[in-house]
């Protein structure tokens, strides 16, 4: 017990090495793929004179395939009891179809380059986060988390942030932000290739013969599909960050400051997921949940309600803490619930359900915003959320309040 209240007063130093590596691979990924994603919106729209509902199907589509593909990556992990091999084999993929934003030239090459680019995203997801659990002792798990989430979302700050200062020295030229984000891709791919070192895996840990089976499904729990439901409740409420930059730019913003939408966001998202992690480590988790669901319903009704750039970056803000609340604290959810062998299925499996309503939350919300604007489609995500909430509450005592 005095090991593990040491290990809570300094988890920084007690977190294992492989989650800092894991961490680093996600901040240079993300740091890559946030250069095109906080710039291509804009793109699409003004350049290649996309329409709302389009952009809608561009970014449901990129990101529910790449959380559809992490079911058959997560249970093929399982399977061969390796995880490293198919996470380093996804950041492979996005970090070599990365030069292919700078030379699409039509919304059908931008569509093909994104869908690529998610799919190396939906091999590593699972695997990835499987890891992370398998690394993490069961006191730390929540800060582990949370830490691998404050790292990828710094990349999230540093890449709009360096677009943004390119887009100004370039007199707005996106091909030169493009071809620059290809770097840390690379980089990426290499850390995970030649830093991260799988673990061993323990001799008594029961051989999965067929994770997608009906038997091995069940053996996941009744607690795991609660969460994975509330999950997908979640995604549905909370639809692609690329509604947060049209907003913005409704409201006045310039386009060489579009990506500052996604600085702002992610800033508080980096700055509260690993203290959010942290805490729920020495609380319950299911009050931190349920806290940040009420945030983004704050944060919809600021964004549709509130006048100007101001409500914009309030609402913005609000986002961001709604994301550092609730992502690193799903997935550590998920590491509790889950058996150790069938962690990679289980990842999967959540993601799978979160991927549909990813979908289906980008297409309503770019329906919305054709038909009704900016207003109806942030009040349809509130009402999404309370949705959300209320289903949390009513489920609460059959999820687990911490993994100890």
């Amino acid at each position: 017990m005095a090991d593990v209240i040491t290990k809570q007063a300094r988890p920084w130093t007690s977190i294992p090495a492989g989650v800092w590596a894991l961490g680093i691979v996600s901040l240079l990924m993300d740091f890559s793929s946030e250069m095109i994603h906080a710039l291509l919106p804009v793109y699409l729209v003004g350049v290649l004179h996309a329409s709302g509902l389009m952009v809608g199907i561009i970014e449901g589509v990129a990101e529910a395939v790449a959380l559809i593909v992490r079911i058959f990556s997560g249970a093929l992990s399982d399977w061969l009891g390796k995880r490293k091999l198919l996470a380093t084999l996804g950041y492979g993929l996005a970090a070599f179809t990365k030069p292919v934003f700078p030379l699409a030239s039509t919304v059908g090459w931008l569509f093909a380059a994104r869908f690529i680019d998610r799919i190396g995203k939906g091999i590593r997801g699972a695997p990835r986060d499987a890891l992370v659990a398998d690394f993490s002792p069961p006191e730390l798990r929540g800060a582990s988390f949370g830490l691998r989430q404050s790292l990828d979302t710094i990349g999230a700050v540093a890449g709009p942030l360096l677009a943004i200062a390119l887009m100004w020295l370039t007199a707005n030229d996106f091909t030169t932000v493009f071809w620059v984000a290809v770097i840390p891709a690379f980089l990426s791919f290499f850390v995970i290739a030649f830093a991260v070192k799988e673990p061993e895996r323990p001799a008594n840990l029961r051989k999965v013969r067929n994770p997608v089976s009906r038997a091995e499904l069940r053996l996941l729990g009744s607690a795991f599909w609660w969460l994975a439901a509330i999950g997908g409740a979640l995604t549905l409420a909370r639809f692609s960050e690329a509604f947060l930059i049209l907003k913005a730019q409704t409201a006045g913003l310039p386009v060489a400051l579009a990506p500052a939408v996604l600085v702002g966001m992610s800033a508080v998202f980096a700055l509260s997921a690993y203290p959010a992690g942290a805490l729920s480590d020495r609380m319950d988790r299911r009050s931190i949940l349920a806290a940040g669901t009420g945030v983004l319903i704050v944060a919809d009704l600021v964004l549709a309600l509130a006048p100007g750039l101001l409500g914009v970056g309030l609402g913005v803000m609000l986002w961001g803490l709604h994301m550092g609340l609730t992502q690193g604290l799903l997935a550590t959810l998920i590491a509790d619930t889950a058996r150790p062998e069938l962690r990679g299925t289980a990842f999967g499996i959540f993601n799978l359900a979160c991927g549909v309503a990813t979908l289906l939350a980008s297409v309503i919300a770019g329906a919305l915003w054709d038909v009704t604007g900016p207003e109806g489609t942030f009040l349809g995500g509130a009402a999404f959320s309370l949705l959300a909430l209320l289903g949390l509450l009513a489920i609460r005592n059959r999820l687990p309040s911490n993994g100890m």
